[in-house]
């Protein structure tokens, strides 16, 4: 996600209001977040949906590494062996060819 550029990327809410159009299709072409404002204080942020989707994306994936940190730091990690066993008896084992 691109940064926001203050002197662009920022509207009061009656300045949404009239030109939400032209505001929407400059969220698409910058790729930039949009502030919108209420009473001179930020009150919404808008993104792209694909933007919106990268951002839950990376953070269930620093969510999940950060499990997996814990995990290991907790010893509740196995061996390939293990996990190999543990698969077998779950899913059967693989056909070897």
């Amino acid at each position: 996600m691109k940064p926001i550029q203050i002197s662009k990327d920022v509207f009061p809410l009656g300045v949404f209001k009239t030109k939400a159009s032209g505001i929407l299709r400059q969220l698409h072409k910058s790729q930039r977040p949009i502030v919108i404002t209420q009473n001179g204080n930020p009150a919404a942020v808008m993104l792209t949906p694909e933007s919106y989707d990268a951002l839950i994306d990376e953070e269930q994936f620093v969510l999940a590494v950060k499990q997996g940190l814990k995990d290991a730091n907790d010893g509740r990690i196995i061996d390939d062996e293990e996990l190999t066993d543990a698969l077998n008896v779950e899913f059967g084992k693989l056909d070897e060819k």
